[in-house]
């Protein structure tokens, strides 16, 4: 879970260094050994052979193995008080731990009227921000549980339209997403067809960028914390650049303002209709597109060219996509996830969603767990490095599943047409604060002539 190469403050030895652990450590290694060398019936179909298994323990090993203590308490010691020691912690072994142990619990968070929600990201410890299908840019705050709307920022179009809401342009918040040194934050602008540039962690205006699209913009993603990309339902790219100049905090005035951009460059997707999806590939330094009609596009992230597309097998409504600190893919579709390998587009595996009808909805990593929100409420969790769903250790029989609370439809779910009508909502999206030990997801109804929400958070 934790691992902390601790310094001496008295004597030669840090208080972790006692030589039983160099012991346990060796017979540990040499009953390995013996477990691996001992030849079976049945030989495996592929065997990997480690170059140390024949050799000796250096002695420069097994002192840094004395200096190193795997306590969570000695890391939050060293964390504490800020020593120079090299600590690493394992973040995905506290999301595992709580998940295996169904200590999750969900506390819903009550959205009045709005409408679907779209997309979340993590402000901070403590302030979750989200898009909603009515327009409405949110932050909640997890402590307090209140909800604050942030004004949406509009450019040259809707400023000559005048001050008032122009429903025929507002067709929600699809993205919000925040660049790496966390200090902007990119979401639609009160047109569909363009973005807004927010400063954090005040959420000050920063600048809105338009004549780019000519329809909604589905998403969007940051390369650095300069350049952004942005996919619209017009089947193009769009490339954004938001300098220093822009970004640095202005002096105090009375009634915020903001600046108007351009894209530095427009390319159409090809082989695309209606980019859905894209993020940045950070280990192959690639753009992933996913379009709505099954394709998945590679576009470079140095000269923003498009690589190649594919055609994926039999997928339909794959609506999100996910990638890992590795470069794997994971696409959502209707009745499945599909893996890909990143370097060939190649499908690795086909994930059940175990529940027919179960449309995938929302997707992301948390270490080596997939986790896929869908369209019955439920989110599920798949453990890529065992290949199977992430299995309860309270009851061995069942694998881990949190089902959403019921949320809020108007009309009335129970009389739809004439008929009774059992409402589940579609997690649309979900978001792992920076600790893994706590997930927000949110959503609305499934169908689109229902409106309704649904938020929750699971802690």
């Amino acid at each position: 879970m934790a691992e902390t190469q601790r310094m001496t403050t008295y004597g030669r030895y840090p208080s972790c260094a006692y030589s039983s652990r160099l012991e346990e450590r060796r017979s540990r290694r040499v009953a390995m050994i013996i477990d691996r060398n001992r030849k079976s019936d049945k030989p495996d179909d592929f065997v990997c052979y480690e170059s140390s298994d024949d050799e000796e323990e250096p002695a420069m090993d097994g002192k840094q193995f004395l200096r190193t203590s795997f306590s969570f308490v000695d890391y939050v010691r060293s964390r504490e008080t800020n020593t120079r020691e090299i600590r690493k912690i394992n973040r995905e072994f506290g999301s595992r731990h709580i998940l295996s142990h169904d200590l999750f619990k969900e506390y819903s968070v009550s959205l009045n009227n709005m409408n679907k929600v779209f997309c979340s990201q993590w402000l901070s410890d403590r302030q979750v921000v989200f898009g909603t299908k009515c327009n409405k840019l949110m932050v909640y705050d997890v402590t307090t549980q209140k909800l604050d709307q942030i004004p949406s920022l509009h450019g040259r179009q809707n400023a000559s339209a005048g001050t008032g809401n122009n429903m025929e342009t507002q067709f929600g918040i699809y993205s919000v997403q925040i660049n790496p040194s966390r200090t902007l934050l990119a979401t639609g602008g009160r047109n569909s067809t363009e973005i807004a540039i927010y400063r954090l962690p005040t959420l000050d205006p920063v600048c809105v960028g338009e004549q780019g699209h000519r329809d909604w913009v589905y998403d969007m993603c940051w390369l650095d914390d300069e350049f952004l990309v942005s996919g619209s339902k017009d089947s193009k790219m769009a490339l954004w650049q938001i300098d220093s100049d822009l970004s640095e905090a202005p002096d105090k005035a009375d009634i915020p303002s903001h600046r108007l951009i351009q894209p530095v460059c427009m390319k159409e997707c090809r082989s695309a209709q209606k980019v859905r999806s894209l993020l940045f590939n950070k280990a192959y330094k690639e753009i992933a597109v996913l379009s709505m009609n099954s394709f998945i596009h590679i576009w470079s992230a140095e000269t923003f060219k498009q690589k190649l597309s594919r055609k994926l097998p039999a997928c339909q409504d794959n609506v999100c996509l996910a990638v890992h600190d590795d470069g794997l893919y994971a696409v959502g579709c209707r009745s499945y996830t599909l893996l890909l390998d990143a370097r060939t587009l190649q499908p690795i595996k086909k994930v059940p969603s175990r529940y027919s009808g179960c449309g995938i909805r929302s997707a992301s990593f948390q270490g080596s767990v997939l986790t896929v929100g869908t369209g019955l409420g439920m989110l599920m969790f798949y453990d890529i490095r065992a290949q199977k769903y992430l299995e309860s250790s309270i009851n061995s029989n069942r694998t881990v599943m949190l089902k959403a609370s019921k949320g809020y439809v108007f009309p009335d779910e129970e009389y739809v047409d004439g008929q009774n009508v059992k409402y589940t909502p579609a997690i649309y999206t979900h978001c792992y604060d920076a600790s893994g030990t706590r997930l927000f997801c949110a959503g609305g109804p499934l169908p689109t002539n229902l409106y309704g929400n649904y938020a929750g958070l699971w802690q």
